[in-house]
């Protein structure tokens, strides 16, 4: 059996920066219309690790929060209701 390597062409990775440009928020965007497929990686790669920062502080801030709270007040069931647990 023979193994084939697939190439992607030039116009899929245009095609695929667009995409990914597209999921960046406005000020993320801006100046990215003409930047090289790896700046635009790069950029992603930034945005992600940024929300994964925001995520971590925000569950921080949660999880103080519900510790002085009384588990069964009204706050903490809204909360809870929220989050869907």
């Amino acid at each position: 059996m023979s193994s084939r390597r697939s190439s992607i062409t030039g116009k899929e990775i245009n095609e695929l920066a667009s995409k990914l440009r597209s999921l960046l928020p406005e000020s993320r965007r801006r100046n990215m219309s003409r930047v090289s497929a790896s700046k635009l990686l790069k950029e992603t790669c930034s945005y992600i690790k940024s929300l994964h920062r925001e995520v971590d502080d925000l569950s921080s801030r949660l999880s103080d929060l519900m510790s002085t709270m009384e588990i069964e007040s009204p706050q903490a069931e809204i909360i809870k209701s929220i989050l869907g647990s």
